[in-house]
């Protein structure tokens, strides 16, 4: 029980950086000789994402309890004035709920996590049926979203300065990740997140939308290019990453960039194989923790240079994700450039990342990275 402990407080110093260099490189190779411990360290990065966004959530709750005492003490709107005790109960009995959410929330994931580590890999023969594409559903955000703006209108429509907001013409109901290949606006992701589209937006990392469309689009290699047609958009002077044709080496160090949630989301590991899903020769298998949003974002090396696309990964097999292969971008691209109305688009093919640490890579890296949104 006491190791147990010991290796968690290892994996969440790990997760948080807290580590020496030379502690990272041996826990790194234990990973890799370990599934169990890496399995574990993936299900605790993703606890910790979802603890952080119940926090958001929580906060935001906050904010608006405050605002509503805050009117009702004005007279504003009608709302009992609360004093001493009496606020203290009415906070409780507003969070309780929220409160036995957290917990059965942490204590389902507790339970997950321990049974991922001591038990072994799926037995059970896989199938397709077991990918899973990483595109992200909107309607649902939106549904909520939605009724969240229309509670807040109800406690509020009594307030003189009330600033009233319309809803958006175009209702997204999916998405997933893409990022710029060109600087005139070309983007890249994968077919499925952009299948049957009738608008397609991306949204920057600043929560800017920009309209674009679909210019080319690949269903058997599940690749596709987008093209910003917004006149909003202000061109980059360049790209800091580059298209790199081979996908790297087995146990090569990686790391991704994608919008499984509202705001930007970093992720790291490994090549653990040369080949996809059942020896698919189109693409490679990552360690990355994914989730649905990071359909389309990139892989990259240490280097800065792009090996490959999220795309899929593996139900009945925990942390088995696949990334198409990057040189599928440039064949894409060599179709694509057979009509004369895309002659000038043109790969960066030099990455201006090399040789820097990680933080100041991602946070280079992070303007050029986009959600992608579609109707």
């Amino acid at each position: 029980m006491i190791e147990d402990i010991k290796l968690l407080e290892a994996v969440e110093r790990y997760i948080s950086g807290q580590m020496s260099p030379d502690e990272r490189v041996h826990f790194e190779q234990l990973r890799k000789s370990n599934p169990e411990v890496d399995q574990m360290v993936v299900e605790h990065t993703f606890f910790l994402q979802q603890m952080n966004r119940f926090d958001e959530v929580k906060n935001f709750k906050t904010i608006l309890n405050d605002t509503h005492i805050h009117l009702g003490e004005k007279g504003l709107i009608k709302a009992p004035r609360l004093k001493g005790r009496a606020k203290v109960i009415y906070l409780y009995n507003r969070y309780k709920r929220v409160s036995a959410i957290a917990a059965s929330i942490a204590g389902i994931t507790a339970l997950t996590i321990s049974a991922l580590v001591w038990s072994l890999s799926p037995t059970k023969p896989v199938n397709k049926n077991d990918l899973e594409i990483l595109s992200r559903d909107l309607h649902k955000e939106v549904s909520q979203m939605k009724k969240q703006n229309e509670v807040l209108r109800q406690k509020i429509d009594n307030v003189a300065d009330q600033t009233s907001v319309s809803e958006p013409e175009i209702t997204y109901v999916s998405g997933g990740t893409g990022f710029l290949i060109d600087t005139k606006g070309y983007i890249v992701t994968n077919a499925h997140v952009v299948k049957n589209a009738q608008h397609v937006a991306v949204q920057s990392i600043n929560g800017k939308d920009l309209y674009a469309k679909v210019v080319y689009a690949d269903a058997d290699k599940d690749i596709a290019i987008l093209k910003i047609t917004d006149k909003r958009y202000k061109q980059f002077s360049s790209i800091p990453y580059s298209i790199k044709r081979s996908s790297g080496d087995l146990a090569e160090s990686i790391f991704t960039l994608g919008y499984p949630r509202n705001d930007i989301v970093y992720g790291d590991g490994y090549i653990a194989a040369k080949t996809g899903y059942n020896g698919d020769t189109l693409s490679c298998q990552i360690t990355i923790p994914a989730n649905k949003g990071n359909s389309g974002s990139p892989i990259l090396n240490k280097n800065g240079e792009v090996i490959g696309i999220l795309s899929k990964k593996e139900n009945s097999l925990e942390g088995a994700v696949f990334a198409l292969r990057s040189k599928y971008i440039i064949e894409a691209l060599n179709v694509l450039q057979k009509d004369s109305s895309y002659k000038n688009i043109k790969l960066p093919t030099n990455s201006t990342l090399r040789g820097k640490d990680r933080t100041q890579q991602v946070k280079t890296i992070s303007d050029y990275v986009f959600m992608v949104k579609v109707d």
